[in-house]
């Protein structure tokens, strides 16, 4: 059965001969002239793919894939537009609303098949790993279910880069494939407090479906590749996998104990003690070599010990004099691991 397209444009002779390449190549062809006839043919013809003109009467490109995309029927057809426009902006934006390609005016009839037939693979590939997943046995426990998320996107993070915070939300869970992760908060006074750090294999997010807002903010300590599972995925794997519920119950358990105990820490240990269980936490966090070196900014240390920035440096002074640590631009090494835990 041959694969339907949806072409949605206004300029008649573009419209004919697009129409035309298309059905040269075997696919079956449904025109509209415009955004709201392209709309209403999308939930009648319900195609396998979606070709559209960006400036349209009636409603936009931009305003037919808003719409489509709030329509469970459509909202994952995939879109392809097509523009005379070729500024950046007009590209991201129309990216940033969800189409899968760009094709600019005038293309040659090879670009825009070639970008048709690698959208409908894409989209043919995602259904069977799904339909996979379906037919899987179950996971057992969630190591099986870490090996199983580093099938998903691999993104890559630069050092200080944001991964989601209540501006820039997020429909994705993340798993650490490199490098590392800290969550934090900032009160009403502008200081930040550090609430978990996340290395390899680590799995965060905002865990929640109700909305893709989040109070906690995330951020890159160093350069970092992230796994990105959608929340839909996570959410249907769990609606099949409900025995694994318990292990995740358990991580968030132990996340929340931790929370608590540092909380505990911050309220009434010394500055010195405060110290100490900081650098301890980040060294055995991190376990960055056989040396316990790690690589971490005096703001970020005084964040998780909850102390001012000020009083850490002081007390990083003190231990290096009584050769606890070396310090050596951001490096941190600890020389005698024993007497720091005794202290903390």
């Amino acid at each position: 059965m041959a694969n339907k397209v949806l072409l949605i444009e206004d300029d008649m002779t573009v419209r004919e001969n697009t129409a035309e390449i298309l059905e040269l190549s075997d696919y079956e062809v449904q025109t509209a002239s415009d955004g709201l006839k392209g709309v209403e043919e999308a939930n009648r013809f319900k195609p396998d793919i979606i070709v559209c003109d960006i400036m349209m009467p009636e409603l936009d490109g931009y305003g037919v894939l808003e719409s489509l995309s709030k329509d469970s029927q459509t909202q994952f057809i995939p879109f392809i537009f097509l523009s005379a426009k070729t500024d950046h902006k007009d590209i991201r934006k129309g990216m940033d609303l969800g189409a899968d390609d760009y094709l600019t005016k005038p293309f040659e009839e090879d670009e825009l098949i070639s970008a048709i037939e690698s959208r409908l693979a894409k989209t043919a590939i995602l259904h069977q790993r799904q339909e996979n997943q379906k037919s899987q046995s179950k996971l057992n426990n969630f190591e099986e279910l870490k090996e199983h998320l580093k099938s998903y996107e691999l993104k890559s993070f630069a050092a200080s880069e944001v991964v989601y915070d209540s501006h820039k939300g997020s429909n994705y869970f993340y798993m650490v494939d490199k490098g590392v992760v800290k969550t934090y908060l900032i009160d009403e006074n502008g200081k930040e407090l550090i609430t978990a750090l996340y290395k390899t294999e680590d799995v965060f997010g905002d865990f929640t479906f109700k909305h893709n807002s989040s109070k906690e903010i995330a951020e890159c300590l160093e350069p970092t590749q992230l796994f990105c599972i959608p929340k839909t995925d996570f959410k249907r794997f769990l609606d099949s996998n409900t025995k694994m519920l318990y292990d995740i119950i358990d991580v968030l358990d132990h996340n929340l104990q931790d929370t608590k105990n540092q909380l505990l820490d911050m309220a009434y240990s010394s500055v010195k003690r405060k110290t100490a269980q900081t650098i301890i936490l980040f060294t055995e966090r991190l376990k960055r070599n056989k040396l316990r070196q790690i690589r971490i900014s005096r703001a970020d240390l005084a964040a998780v010990a909850g102390i001012a920035q000020e009083s850490l440096i002081r007390t990083l002074s003190k231990l290096k004099k009584e050769g606890l640590i070396e310090i050596e631009g951001r490096n941190i090494k600890v020389l005698d691991f024993e007497k720091l835990e005794q202290i903390s």
